[in-house]
């Protein structure tokens, strides 16, 4: 979930991409609380949810590209890794010691003493060092058992590291060429999965970079191509574009659907956020809703937890579960604020003060 650079001064800001950001943000908390309610994709009202992650990753290589194409040249692969671990990582770190925190507390389920110490200290290491590690069966073998979304920035930092030694040197030509293969992956994953939703655990964990190998490269290739679409739709409506892509009716041919949306309609998305015009009264709600996006999707996950042992051992009725899901993205949004004031910008800050110094 790369953001824009605040410290690029003299370039354009895409408000309106960062609004989005923020979007599909919430929707994936929305759609990681409806998991647990639904028996199935297919009768989810946002049941494509995990799609945000897909868009996420579009908007990253147009984002990277956009802020580093042309420096880091200058700058060199070094201070590029740095940068990217100053703006990644802190709240990498904060979401495994909030997950470590919840699983040992959690009132509604889970067996912290099922778990030796050193058990428990491996998988917390592993989930802050994002070394995959799918050891936890009741947490479903993600790769990161304490901060399950984690997964994707994973894929976020083996994208940062294929851009810097390998992409930023291409021609456009051949970014073509890897946009066909990569294409071809996908398709391949979704056809034989019948579903855009992997990489998150152990037995779908190449799934995890076909998505990130496509949509990183279009986005990429959107920002080079200056493929950037003048138009009046504002944020509003490519807000509902992009939540018409996460809850559009289910069918057969839903792999069909999702692969379609991801090949096409997201770096779509994304030229025409970079090319919208953006109204004054909504620039503060697209700036909160960017800043808050990283934040409250490395930060959601262990109230999901506890929701989600909740109703698996409560089965608490429809009328109360509505209300605890309309105050439990509230809080998480409220949770993803703090974390991004009182923890995330001073310690980037930090970071990067320290940086300069040496």
């Amino acid at each position: 979930m790369s953001t824009i650079p605040v410290n690029l001064k003299t370039k354009q800001h895409f408000e309106i991409l960062d609004g989005l950001r923020g979007v599909a943000a919430l929707a994936v908390v929305v759609f990681h609380f409806t998991e647990f309610l639904f028996p199935s994709y297919d009768v989810n009202f946002i049941g494509h949810g995990f799609l945000a992650v897909d868009f996420f990753f579009c908007l990253s290589g147009f984002v990277i590209g956009y802020a580093y194409d042309d420096r880091i040249g200058k700058m060199g692969v070094l201070e590029f890794f740095k940068s990217r671990i100053i703006r990644l990582h802190p709240l990498v770190i904060l979401g495994s010691v909030l997950g470590l925190i919840g699983f040992l507390i959690d009132p509604f389920g889970g067996h912290p003493e099922a778990y030796s110490v050193g058990r428990l200290a491996l998988i917390f290491v592993s989930s802050m060092l994002l070394i995959p590690f799918p050891a936890m069966q009741e947490r479903y073998f993600n790769l990161f058992s304490f901060n399950a979304p984690a997964w994707s920035l994973f894929w976020e930092y083996i994208a940062n590291i294929v851009y810097a030694l390998v992409l930023y040197r291409l021609a456009r030509k051949y970014l073509v060429v890897l946009l066909v293969i990569a294409a071809a992956a996908l398709g391949f994953v979704a056809f034989h999965a019948k579903i855009l939703s992997g990489g998150w655990a152990g037995e779908n964990f190449w799934e995890g970079g076909a998505r990130i190998f496509y949509s990183f490269t279009a986005g990429l290739l959107v920002y080079r191509f200056n493929f950037i679409i003048k138009n009046k739709l504002g944020f509003i409506g490519l807000a509902l574009l992009l939540l018409a892509a996460l809850m559009m009716p289910h069918s057969k041919w839903n792999w069909l659907a999702q692969l379609l949306v991801v090949l096409f309609y997201f770096p779509l998305l994304i030229a025409l956020g970079a090319g919208a015009t953006l109204s004054g009264g909504l620039k503060k709600l697209c700036n909160f809703s960017g800043n808050i996006s990283y934040p409250l999707y490395m930060t959601h996950y262990v109230g999901i937890w506890f929701f989600g042992n909740y109703v698996i051992s409560h089965k608490p009725p429809t009328s109360q579960i509505v209300y605890i899901v309309i105050a439990g993205v509230i809080l998480l949004v409220g949770m993803g604020y703090l974390a991004m004031v009182a923890y995330d910008i001073p310690v980037r800050k930090y970071l990067s003060r320290k940086r300069k110094q040496g």
